[in-house]
């Protein structure tokens, strides 16, 4: 079954209240989980970075709820496309606390691929998804 994944950048909105933002992270969880899509959504108090994950219906389904949404606005893709495999198959939706230098470095970063950097790749390159990779590794080793 081919996978695809989204990742995307996006201002909070003004009135998103910190239990705003906890209902929504859970309401996503739980649709996430029954469409098969997985991800991790960085917030940096003012913008939004989140990346799932899941097979094509799952991500469209998810994808429009994204667009849809009232917490957050100016959402500006950054990628779509093909994955061989998840990256991260252990959340169904996770934020995870980031300072504005992260958000900005993974809004930044080159996302023309979703693939992790290999030991044939540029010493020193770094895509989008490896940056992204190291910010939620500690959170992963911790659970």
């Amino acid at each position: 079954m081919p996978l695809r994944a989204v990742v995307y950048a996006s201002q909070v909105a003004a009135d998103l209240s910190a239990e705003g933002l906890e209902s929504l992270v859970a309401d996503a969880a739980r649709f996430n989980r029954m469409a098969g899509v997985t991800g991790v959504l960085l917030h940096d108090g003012d913008r939004f970075v989140q990346y799932f994950e899941g097979p094509d219906d799952g991500v469209a389904r998810v994808y429009e709820r994204v667009m849809q949404s009232t917490s957050h606005t100016d959402i500006v893709e950054l990628a779509r496309g093909r994955v061989s495999s998840r990256q991260f198959p252990y959340w169904a939706m996770h934020r995870l606390p980031a300072d504005q230098l992260l958000v900005g470095k993974l809004a930044r970063a080159d996302w023309s691929r979703f693939k992790k950097s290999g030991p044939d790749d540029i010493v020193g390159s770094m895509w989008g998804i490896d940056v992204l990779a190291v910010a939620v590794a500690p959170y992963v080793e911790a659970a």
